[in-house]
């Protein structure tokens, strides 16, 4: 799924109802956690729920910076959804993209600031920051 079909799909639903079904749909979408990654190192802090976010650099072509791979998991529905837009935001980008994408401007275009709870918020913004200091990490070691 990209950020521009979830785009189009949020636009098309008119209550926010339907748009939380979606988000929770788009968690349903997401490819199983291996067991082995449900580390206390993978576990990302500021969530209500628990959060895994798990990193892994994928070269590219000898052309273009490597880009950084993504699989999580929640034991929270929402959150699940969550995690799968975050995924389409930064999917097939290098450090430097996710460095340069603005999450906060994501956020409120999809209208995720007004439905969601601070609590859910937080811990969106929370899974945000894990991922920029994996990017930052990448960016640090080319």
């Amino acid at each position: 799924m990209t950020l521009d079909a979830i785009r189009s799909d949020f636009a098309l639903l008119d209550d926010w109802e339907d748009r939380y079904r979606y988000v929770i749909e788009l968690g349903r979408g997401l490819s199983p956690l291996p067991e082995a990654l449900r580390t206390e190192a993978n576990k990302v802090r500021g969530c209500a729920s628990q959060v895994w976010l798990a990193s892994a650099v994928r070269p590219a072509n000898p052309a273009s910076a490597p880009l950084l791979e993504f699989q999580g998991d929640s034991d929270a529905h929402i959150v699940r959804g969550l995690i799968a837009i975050l995924f389409a935001m930064y999917a097939d980008k290098t450090a430097e993209e996710i460095l340069r994408t603005d999450a906060s401007a994501v956020f409120a275009e999809l209208g995720l600031k007004e439905h969601l709870t601070p609590q859910r918020s937080n811990g969106f913004f929370s899974m945000v920051e894990r991922i920029r200091r994996d990017a930052r990490a990448l960016a640090a070691a080319a």
